[in-house]
């Protein structure tokens, strides 16, 4: 079972990734591909993150499940506004 705490820390984490893809979307619409190697690299960590909700959801009680499930689904629409930037 997942722990209260261990949750919260990776929902925080979620959230840090969030503002750092969200930073380096707006940097690829500015300057197209100047920043490739960035993009990328963010694109990954988003990927990371949805695979390790994935993971930790397994050992979650409902209302854990429910939280990662939101998170999820702000991650992958991030990550649909990504692969949709014609970059």
């Amino acid at each position: 079972m997942a722990t209260r705490q261990s949750v919260d820390e990776f929902l925080q984490r979620c959230e840090d990734v969030i503002r750092y893809v969200k930073d380096q979307y707006t940097e690829a619409k500015k300057q197209e591909h100047y920043n490739d190697t960035e993009y990328t690299k963010a694109q990954q960590m988003l990927e990371d993150t949805v695979n390790d909700l994935a993971h930790l959801a397994l050992s979650c009680n409902a209302q854990q499940r429910e939280q990662l499930h939101r998170m999820r689904l702000q991650l992958e629409q991030l990550q649909n506004e990504m692969i949709l930037l014609d970059h």
